[in-house]
């Protein structure tokens, strides 16, 4: 590990539960989850690439590993689970292993990358959010969660028949990836209706300094050829993980919707009470503003054709999303919870659309 984190996140009940993919495949078992779908398209597509590869099985362990990954999240956050979140479940999975890299691949071309890439992009998609309960900390500007979901990674890729030995590049590229989506979204002091402890940490990704973060770990980083590679490939995985800016824009609504429920649950507050009213407003407003057109960026050349154009299409559609919410709820007067902003930004979504 280049960044050379202090091992402090063992296995959680999740993990013991699920220790290999025979039992992750026993969990989804009659589970509606598309995942081998997925699969089967991966290797009739990716044909060339596995065939050119000299490595017949590597498409197969990450395909191991990312399942056993799906069913952690679907047991610890999501669907088969008793903690849901709104956001961050096995959904979130499918949307970066399945359309976003589909987006990537058509944009740049099969060929821009090997299959250990692609296969690594996988990887992230699948292990970059495993771990959505780890108490706030900051190490070189890397989340307690992205910590302990590269160390549940790394062990996800022993029980799928990686190695350190035989897959340096997997490993390395991992760490960086999922460290580099680390992303700062404190409002500034004193602004806006909610509270910094209400997000997940203020400055956008992590991939934005990730060049001086390595450079304060090795100087020289740049003249190793698979740090260079494994950098690149974590600014083309921070722009996967924050490419809902460039859904459809009804999706990416939703998107802040889940993320607001989620949000007000992680911080212990009823949708129901009225403590939530001003913070799922100022959340579903201010807050979208800022995520969208201060904080967000693409930083990788294949992120940028793949999702730049969705993003611009929606610029002007979220200015008027945002100010529609604002107009209703001052027409309407003080809003009595949060479940009643959110019904005021579906009605202003809804008219958006028509």
């Amino acid at each position: 590990m280049i960044l050379e984190f202090p091992r402090a996140f063992p296995a959680d009940s999740a993990e013991r539960r699920l220790p290999d993919v025979a039992s992750a495949r026993a969990l989804l078992a009659g589970y509606p989850a598309p995942l081998d779908t997925l699969f089967a398209r991966r290797r009739a597509e990716w044909a060339a690439l596995i065939e050119g590869s000299g490595d017949q099985a590597l498409l197969a362990r990450t395909e191991d590993a990312v399942r056993l990954a799906y069913a952690r999240l679907a047991l610890r956050h999501g669907h088969l689970g008793s903690d849901f979140h709104a956001y961050h479940n096995e959904g979130h999975i499918l949307e970066i292993c399945a359309d976003r890299i589909d987006r990537v691949v058509a944009a740049s071309g099969l060929g821009a990358m090997s299959l250990c890439d692609w296969c690594a992009l996988m990887l992230f998609g699948a292990g970059h959010d495993l771990r959505q309960r780890e108490a706030p900390q900051l190490i070189a500007g890397v989340g307690a969660n992205e910590r302990a979901s590269i160390e549940e990674t790394y062990r996800i890729l022993a029980v799928c028949g990686f190695s350190c030995e035989h897959d340096p590049d997997l490993y390395l590229a991992t760490e960086l990836m999922i460290a580099a989506s680390t992303f700062d979204a404190r409002p500034p002091p004193g602004g806006y209706l909610y509270n910094a402890a209400d997000l997940v940490q203020s400055g956008g990704a992590l991939a934005a300094t990730l060049d001086r973060t390595l450079d304060m770990r090795d100087p020289h980083w740049r003249a190793d050829a698979r740090l260079v590679q494994a950098y690149r490939l974590a600014l083309i995985a921070a722009d996967l993980d924050t490419a809902n800016v460039a859904e459809p824009f009804d999706k990416f609504a939703r998107t802040a919707e889940n993320l607001c429920r989620e949000r007000e649950m992680l911080s212990g507050r009823s949708l129901d009470a009225g403590e939530s009213a001003l913070p799922v407003l100022g959340f579903l407003t201010d807050g979208q503003d800022r995520f969208f057109f201060e904080l967000h960026r693409f930083h990788s050349e294949p992120g940028r054709l793949a999702f730049e154009a969705g993003k611009q299409a929606n610029a002007s559609k979220l200015k008027a999303l945002c100010m529609g919410v604002r107009a209703r709820i001052a027409l309407s007067g003080s809003p009595a919870n949060g479940e009643q902003v959110i019904a005021a930004y579906r009605e202003t979504l809804a008219d958006l659309l028509d």
